[in-house]
């Protein structure tokens, strides 16, 4: 890491330590700081002092440009060297993590492609500068894509995931000349170590059995395995393919889910008093309070509201499939919230963008975001404490092969 020698005077440190703002001393001595690191970077890029003669001068610097960069302590302006026939390169611009790169890039892409608004045209100017071209878009491009793709096809053979959720979004994007709504699959594992991980993410036409199908296949092909548990919402296709690539796998129904439908269908008078009720079901120590509540819950409310009571009896047993597994772990599995939190970070972005430029800008973006979102919880807390997982684990599998036994 280069190392430089950094002066302050002291008018500085006195509006620093004395002035009315501190924020604003901050800021000069931020920009102080910065601009001499950029002299000092054009001092090392040429190999030579300002003026200095000597035979391994690398070229002649030109003068300097202003250029202003928002910070949190307020808007400070750099003096950024010029190169004569030459171009002065520095990282202190890289300021954005990947996910944000990623999110200009798509707003420069909309712009060369002609599709852009007058505010993402004012928006790219101002973060990438006056003037840019599609190659140099392109160049972005071949210098986060590769990162992207090596992290969402990463093998999974390495590690067990017993509990997985998926959840999709749609997003609209510009595909031959129209604007196309487009499936994005997200899924996410938890590991035998109690840490989550972003399994991976795929954009298919429509959220369709056969969209899921490839997903899945995708996933098992990369070496997705030891699965007990996988919650979703209810969509059919979702569920099919999960029945279909997941055999054996106890599939549990979003309580969440659940609960909005039941209630869109209850009179609105009623709908406290029924929300109540189903929450004691679902909150149930065990699947036999769960289905004496069940009952109770059909009696008092099968003739006020018929329609949510027939939403209720149907989907009970896939809403309470997680009683079957250890208490502590049921509060995170039962819905597919964490998936539902990081596809809200990913519409904060795509409120910007609004209309993708095309299917690969969607992938950069959310597997960027999702990449920074992966390593925060692999350096985070555990989701999960596993250890009650795997003693369950093993008393079921010995009921399992004691059962087996006696059946022979």
């Amino acid at each position: 890491m280069a190392q430089y020698q950094i002066t302050v005077d002291q008018e500085l440190l006195q509006q620093l330590f004395l002035g009315h703002s501190k924020d604003a001393g901050v800021a000069k001595l931020l920009e102080s700081v910065l601009n001499q690191i950029l002299q000092a970077q054009v001092t090392e890029q040429l190999a030579a002092e300002r003026y200095e003669r000597t035979d391994s001068r690398q070229g002649y610097r030109n003068g300097s440009y202003p250029h202003q960069l928002t910070t949190r302590v307020g808007t400070i302006t750099l003096r950024v060297p010029r190169i004569r026939n030459g171009q002065f390169s520095t990282e202190l611009f890289a300021r954005y993590q990947r996910s944000e790169q990623a999110l200009v890039l798509a707003l420069m892409e909309m712009v060369v492609n002609g599709v852009s608004t007058r505010k993402v045209t004012q928006i790219t100017e101002e973060l990438c500068g006056t003037h840019f071209s599609k190659s140099t878009v392109s160049d972005l491009c071949k210098r986060l894509d590769p990162i992207v793709e090596a992290w969402n096809y990463c093998p999974l053979s390495d590690r067990r995931f017993p509990f997985v959720l998926v959840d999709a979004l749609y997003l609209k994007v510009r595909e031959d000349g129209r604007v196309r709504s487009r499936g994005v699959m997200i899924g996410i594992g938890v590991n035998t170590d109690g840490y989550r991980e972003v399994l991976g993410i795929m954009t298919g036409d429509t959220e369709s059995e056969a969209s899921w199908s490839e997903f899945f296949s995708w996933l098992k092909q990369r070496g997705l395995g030891g699965v007990d548990l996988i919650t979703s919402d209810d969509h059919g296709g979702l569920v099919r393919a999960i029945r279909h690539h997941f055999q054996g796998v106890t599939w549990q129904r979003c309580q969440t889910h659940l609960m909005r439908n039941i209630l869109d269908a209850t009179p609105k008078a009623l709908r406290d008093e029924v929300h109540r009720h189903v929450r004691g079901i679902l909150d149930a120590a065990d699947i036999e309070t769960a289905r004496m509540l069940l009952n109770e819950t059909l009696k008092v409310f099968e003739e006020k509201a018929p329609k949510a009571m027939r939403i209720l009896e149907n989907g009970f047993d896939d809403a309470t499939a997680v009683l079957a597994f250890p208490e502590k772990y049921r509060k995170r599995l039962r819905t597919t919230n964490s998936v539902e939190r990081l596809n809200e970070e990913i519409r904060r972005r795509e409120r910007v963008i609004r209309i993708f430029p095309n299917r690969q800008s969607v992938i950069r973006l959310l597997g960027a975001l999702l990449m920074e979102q992966d390593e925060k919880w692999a350096s985070g807390r555990k989701y999960l404490d596993m250890e009650d997982y795997f003693t369950w684990r093993k008393s079921h599998s010995a009921k399992t092969h004691s059962k087996v036994t006696r059946i022979m």
